[in-house]
């Protein structure tokens, strides 16, 4: 071995380094980087004990009624994409955000941050989707406001929602309830939002039409809590994909969990995409998709609810929350041998929501 030292000054690193002194990418991406964002920087300037449950939407109680209340911004790359837009993907996430607390969403804001430049004829159409999915989803947008940035400062057109919602008596969903035992559910297919948005925006072919599962999830969480107001969580897989979402349910409950990678519904088409591009579909953004810890003695009947949903026609049992190794999630392979599946550190897709 040369005794000449190495230059490192030159070197890069192909994942962010979490001491990084300034925002990068990753630090959006719903993984390690964004949790140590918010729990760092933003929940000690913050403080409070509402910020801290860190959930999808936070539960408050207002004049003796408890509400979720959620907000949310929307930047995804191209604002047009297979099976949505921008507009309905703002609308069904914020409208996600609050059912995954149980709350019925009523109200909506809605800010749109306009690129100069950016055709009126692409913000009326933005608007119109919205307007349908709100409709379609039983809530109305009740408050809003336009700001413009300069051209070449935005990508068209950004948007923020926000929303509350009422949350039903007898219903408690925190990850603080889950308990070794309980049933890991998923709602269906995983992973066909972040490659529908990859496949368009880098004009890539996989022989199939991939559409984004963006949804509204309020209906399908109504059923499963007219079958038992007793589920213990409800997280809708978004940036991080269903790795992220198990990951902090693991940590805040302080349960292990073990999942049959066989057993998570990955269609052939997203599966395939997948290996193309290197990606592993447990860490792909989905728009239409739940995660469900149940307790062990309802997971039957919650399951066949959601199977006559048409949005949960494909539910499936993927694993279970245990005792051993609290606040990690492991995956079970077809071969018989055991993987982490840690807590992304940046994004493998970026402005996918």
């Amino acid at each position: 071995m040369s005794d000449t030292a190495l230059d490192i000054t030159g070197w890069t690193c192909p994942a962010p380094l979490r001491d990084r002194p300034r925002v990068v990418m990753g630090h959006g991406g719903g993984g390690a980087l964004s949790a140590e964002l918010v729990q760092h920087l933003f929940a000690p300037a913050f403080g409070g004990d509402v910020l801290a449950q860190l959930g999808d939407s936070a539960a408050v109680s207002l004049g003796g009624v408890r509400l979720a209340f959620s907000t949310d911004s929307y930047v995804v790359r191209p604002l047009f994409f297979p099976g949505g837009c921008i507009g309905d993907l703002a609308v069904n996430g914020t409208v996600n955000d609050l059912a995954m607390s149980g709350a019925r969403a009523a109200y909506l804001s809605c800010g749109f941050i306009l690129e100069e430049g950016v055709e009126m004829s692409v913000v009326a159409r933005v608007a119109e989707a919205m307007g349908a999915a709100a409709r379609a989803a039983g809530v109305e947008v009740a408050t809003g406001d336009t700001k413009v940035v300069e051209a070449g400062r935005g990508d068209g057109i950004y948007l923020n929602t926000a929303g509350i919602g009422i949350i039903p008596d007898g219903v408690d969903l925190r990850p603080q309830r889950v308990v070794p035992g309980d049933v890991v559910i998923v709602s269906g297919e995983i992973g066909l939002h972040g490659v529908a948005i990859m496949s368009v925006r880098e004009g890539l072919e996989f022989g199939v039409d991939i559409r984004s599962d963006c949804a509204d999830l309020g209906g399908l969480v109504r059923i499963m809590l007219a079958v038992t107001p007793d589920l213990h969580v409800l997280r809708d897989p978004t940036r991080g994909g269903l790795a992220a979402s198990l990951n902090e349910i693991a940590a805040a409950s302080g349960t292990g969990v073990v999942i049959q990678e066989g057993r998570v519904p990955v269609p052939a088409a997203v599966a395939n995409a997948c290996a193309i591009l290197g990606l592993d579909p447990l860490y792909v953004a989905n728009e239409g998709k739940l995660v469900a810890f149940v307790p062990r003695e309802h997971a039957d009947a919650v399951l066949d609810a959601m199977r006559a949903h048409p949005l949960g026609r494909h539910a499936t049992v993927i694993g279970e929350a245990v005792d051993a190794h609290p606040g990690l999630v492991v995956a079970r392979t077809a071969l018989g041998g055991t993987r982490v599946v840690d807590l992304p550190i940046g994004e493998q897709l970026p402005r996918i929501c």
